[in-house]
């Protein structure tokens, strides 16, 4: 063992590795100490949320996962990723660009290990790799940065004696995906935003591993600095907050008996909606519906398509049609669930959405626009401006029909409108739209309207916030 020299830090206490091959040197720098157990149960959140992520990755004892992808064509080389280490630690390996991280030890601590041995120089002489290795002890529950150049050799694991507890949970940030001597199928990878952090990694060559293994390897002699808070490295006090934090850790990840979900709220102004006089003479309704027309009422709302997860009007139309059962305005189903409880002696239909589109809930339709959505007829326009369904039910009282339209009125402008047309069989039918026909009129329709037109912007916003690769 070498002598310890200890040195006071009043700000962040750091470590500058430099480099026997000429590159940048590894610089770890400790930021702050984190409640007694936290770095295991944060580490055991973030890997189970890692695990759900799209692009997971798990490979080399080293899960991952891309949270954001460059964006080459906006002139933005960099990725951000999510890696974590387990208590069996990972293999040594280099990358061919630059990596910045910022992580959070477990509860146990960490070692990070270090060589900035050059390929050349291990090609010549494998004992080049010992020669620059070097060793970084972390404290349990920390958050610290790491910094080092392409092609450094690194390993991390668990501090001696914790191998039950992780390593570390990182963010790592790739100034430049492209960087370094890359081969054609990583370019290819990096190019199309498809790398994984296993993909742009190269493994210790074997006669390295082997020398690793050998007699001639003895990790207690390879040089080691303790960076710390509040104590000094390897003093009674150290040993002793170390000792509690392990205990700490694991006491506080027996008692997580739970992972809850996670959400994103996302909000929209909410579109103007307008009456219009009468029905448009191309409506579904005009072809479809013969019966005499005691009441009717159509409603208009604008959408901007640069707004839109897609301006395809087919789309489009499921994502309206989505949207009227997902999220009916709670004003609405409060007056359906009012107005089921009095019809029901009565025998008359009852549905928990309102009339106008209370039929996508039907399970015996002879027709499904794009396979899903239960409807009576639907139509799309030779020239593709306009896509259209027809909704509606006959009941003891009345007779209803729906028209929903998608119509494109502009470059980036689309209108949606739903008009409805009612046929009273009897005189009850009669008494009950007089009834309804103004809040019908001036509340139902344009609430629902407006309720699936802002929900279809919200879904717009979510999916453009949502995990995606960016394409060069």
């Amino acid at each position: 063992m070498y002598p310890q020299q200890v040195v006071a830090e009043a700000s962040f206490p750091r470590v500058l590795l430099p480099s026997c091959s000429g590159g940048r040197p590894v610089e770890v720098i400790l930021i702050a100490q984190l409640d007694p157990g936290a770095g295991d149960g944060l580490i055991a959140q973030a890997g189970l949320r890692q695990q759900q992520h799209p692009a997971h990755h798990a490979a080399l004892d080293e899960p991952s996962a891309q949270l954001s992808a460059p964006d080459f064509q906006l002139g933005d080389p960099a990725s951000l990723f999510s890696f974590s280490v387990g208590p069996q630690g990972h293999p040594f390996h280099c990358h061919a660009g630059n990596r910045v991280f910022t992580a959070v030890t477990g509860s146990g601590g960490a070692q990070l290990r270090f060589s900035t041995a050059s390929a050349q120089q291990i090609a010549q002489d494998p004992q080049a790799f010992l020669h620059a290795l070097r060793h970084v002890d972390l404290p349990g529950d920390s958050l610290f940065t790491v910094r080092f150049g392409g092609g450094t050799w690194h390993q991390f694991a668990p501090a001696r004696g914790s191998a039950s507890h992780s390593a570390l949970f990182a963010l790592s940030c790739h100034p430049d995906e492209a960087a370094g001597a890359l081969d054609s199928a990583q370019q290819a990878l990096v190019s199309s935003g498809q790398a994984t952090i296993a993909s742009l990694t190269e493994l210790l060559p074997e006669a390295v591993t082997a020398l690793l293994e050998s007699d001639q390897f003895r990790a207690s002699e390879v040089p080691t600095t303790a960076l710390s808070f509040n104590v000094r490295p390897q003093s009674w006090q150290q040993r002793a907050c170390a000792r509690a934090r392990r205990w700490a850790g694991r006491l506080r990840q027996a008692l997580a008996l739970t992972q809850r979900g996670g959400f994103v709220a996302t909000s929209a102004p909410a579109p103007r909606v307008r009456a219009l006089p009468t029905v448009a003479d191309d409506a579904l309704l005009q072809a479809h519906f013969s019966a005499p027309m005691h009441y009717q009422d159509s409603h208009q709302v604008q959408l901007d398509t640069r707004q839109l997860r897609s301006d395809r009007l087919p789309e489009l139309m499921c994502d309206l049609l989505q949207a009227f059962i997902d999220q009916p305005p709670s004003g609405v189903s409060g007056l359906m669930r009012l107005r089921n409880l009095m019809v029901r002696p009565l025998g008359l239909r009852t549905s928990p959405l309102g009339c106008p589109v209370s039929s996508l809930l039907d399970p015996h339709a002879a027709q499904r626009f794009a396979g899903r959505f239960p409807v009576l007829a639907h139509r799309s326009d030779a020239d593709g401006r306009q896509v259209q369904v027809l909704l509606g039910a006959d009941d003891k009282h009345v007779r209803f029909r729906s028209a929903i339209s998608v119509r494109r009125t502009g470059e980036h402008t689309l209108a949606v409108t739903m008009a409805t047309q009612v046929h009273c069989r009897n005189l009850f039918g009669h008494l009950y739209m007089a009834a309804i026909h103004r809040t019908h009129r001036h509340y139902i329709m344009p609430a629902m309207l407006g309720s699936a037109a802002r929900q279809v912007l919200e879904t717009a916003q979510h999916a453009q916030a949502s995990w995606r690769p960016q394409p060069a």
